[in-house]
């Protein structure tokens, strides 16, 4: 078999691909130029630059696998492989330590003023008072996301002695258990830490989590890192906290825009230390993603067991012709779900009704799960790891089968229950193709999971639809559909708003703000 390799990978892992296959090396090809060739390969290796679109998929009519050596799939058009039977893996543990390691180095970097320092000398300035830092001891490490990443930082800061908060609402303290770390809510962490890093991944959640009201909760003279996602940090608004002295310092290797602007405020500041995007880029990091993709894209070819696909786990040709339909739909029923949760995930419940419960469902199982646990994990979580990762965090995954069915062909419904609430989404398919969100908890509705969805419980005012409307045309956001359902509460309604673009805190804490509205909840869905 012939195997492309697109991008400059290192050598040990082109060398074990050699080992059994053809292998090219080409690097810097355009669109077209991939396309052309596509069609002699059987199996295709990328790094980040390299765009997977569906021209690629569909023009590789020979490609059973596409490896990417690295994490982030962001440029490979996962839905268009998955069509296509093409299995896409990763290689997601290889930059565990290496991105562990480097928040520390940025930790004691900030603590002790050593770039600066370093700077300094090297200027010809030998100056100490003005660099004096503070030890690590006794401080106190505010965590927030309990990833691989957060909990190895927060295990290497106790052998510092420091004292390790975190804030995941995700994980449970049984979870915890014989690590030392005290798990709090996110305004606990806020006005407690010394230090605080980040490692949640960036998603509609998680967008200027960090930002200006979050600022002003925080301990006077608090130090933050993040060598995690840009885009987390509102760098304006901590731009004002460095100003005003609510920040002490901030150590960033990941910024909203990249490569970061030479004009950008926070490069003239003393106490901010900026690095390119480098913490997962250690030799020993690179050469572990290389040989594991390898092996993984090896034993793809086998037809063997791929313990890292993101898409494909083993189906039979029979069920899948079922199934295939409900794919993304039922993976955009459970971005929904968790979004309408809240507290820590106990479990998640899916029933199958109709035609639906007579095949494998396995696979619709392990894509709900995924859409559950990807918008608030940051490490990814795919169809070979969602059961361990749930598993890992205490989360129960079960399922129910059902023949009988009432409105609806085939029906999918999935119950994620918490330690605070219960929420149920269900979905099935019109005409056979077209999948649509049909119930949410008691409430009868119709919607299409495309884009953004603002959903808003609340009571039944006059003038409600009308209000909700107003606030968004005053910030230029288009309508795209709007529905709302009675609930068996009496005098309660769901407002389901669908819009074209993405809504500010701002936006909605001023719908909050309206008269009778119980919550705002946004959901973003395309996956």
């Amino acid at each position: 078999m012939r195997i492309l390799v697109c991008e400059d990978v290192v050598e040990a892992g082109v060398e074990l691909l050699k080992q059994e296959h053809e292998v090219d090396a080409l690097y810097h090809l355009s669109q077209d130029e991939l396309i052309k060739i596509i069609d002699g390969y059987d199996a295709l290796v990328v790094r980040g630059d390299t765009k997977v679109t569906k021209e690629v998929i569909e023009a590789g009519r020979n490609l059973k696998v596409i490896g990417r050596a690295g994490v982030g799939v962001e440029h490979i058009d996962l839905q268009a492989a998955t069509r296509g039977g093409i299995v896409v893996l990763n290689a997601p543990q290889g930059k565990s330590a290496a991105a562990i390691e480097y928040t520390f180095g940025m930790i004691l970097a900030l603590s002790r003023n050593i770039p600066q320092a370093y700077t300094a000398v090297k200027d010809g300035r030998w100056i100490q008072d003005i660099y004096t830092g503070s030890e690590l001891k006794d401080k106190v490490l505010g965590v927030i996301g309990l990833g691989r990443v957060g909990k190895g930082v927060a295990q290497r800061a106790k052998a510092f002695e420091m004292k390790v908060m975190a804030y995941d609402p995700f994980i449970s303290e049984e979870n915890l258990a014989g690590l030392g770390i005290e798990l709090v809510n996110a305004k606990e962490l806020l006005q407690k830490a010394d230090f605080l890093t980040i490692h949640v991944p960036f998603t509609v959640d998680t967008k200027h989590l960090l930002n200006e009201e979050a600022f002003a909760q925080m301990k006077k003279g608090v130090r933050i890192i993040n060598c995690a996602r840009g885009g987390i940090i509102d760098e304006k608004a901590l731009f004002k906290a460095l100003e005003n002295g609510i920040v002490s310092g901030v150590a960033l290797d990941a910024f909203e825009q990249e490569p970061l602007a030479t004009d950008n405020p926070l490069l003239n500041r003393p106490d901010v230390i900026c690095t390119p995007h480098i913490a997962n880029w250690t030799h020993e990091a690179q050469n572990e993603v290389a040989v594991r993709v390898a092996r993984e894209v090896l034993a793809a070819l086998r037809a063997e067991p791929v313990t890292t696909s993101l898409n494909i786990p083993p189906v039979s040709k029979a069920s899948m012709e079922t199934i295939k339909p409900y794919i993304n739909l039922v993976e955009k029923m459970g971005v929904l779900a968790v979004h309408l949760a809240e507290g820590r995930i106990k479990s998640i419940e899916m029933k199958y009704n109709g035609e639906v419960s007579q095949v494998d469902t396995k696979m619709l199982t392990l894509a709900i799960v995924k859409g559950v646990l990807n918008p608030i994990l940051q490490e990814a979580v795919n169809f070979v790891n969602a059961p361990e990762v749930a598993k890992s965090r205490g989360i129960t995954v079960s399922e129910i089968k059902s023949q009988e069915t009432e409105n609806f062909v085939g029906l999918v419904s999935v119950t994620v229950r918490t330690d605070k609430s219960e929420h149920r989404v269900s979905g099935t398919l019109f005409g056979k193709k077209e999948g649509r969100i049909v119930q949410i908890d008691k409430h009868r509705v119709d919607i299409d999971p495309q884009g953004w969805l603002i959903i808003i419980p609340h009571e039944d005012y006059p003038g409600m639809v009308g209000k909700v409307g107003t606030i968004l045309g005053e910030y230029s956001i288009n309508i795209n559909s709007m529905q709302v359902e009675k609930t068996e509460d009496i005098g309660m309604n769901i407002m389901i708003v669908g819009v074209q673009s993405d809504i500010g805190s701002e936006v909605m804490n001023k719908i909050k703000q309206l008269n009778g509205i119980q919550n705002v909840k946004k959901v973003y869905f395309d996956l």
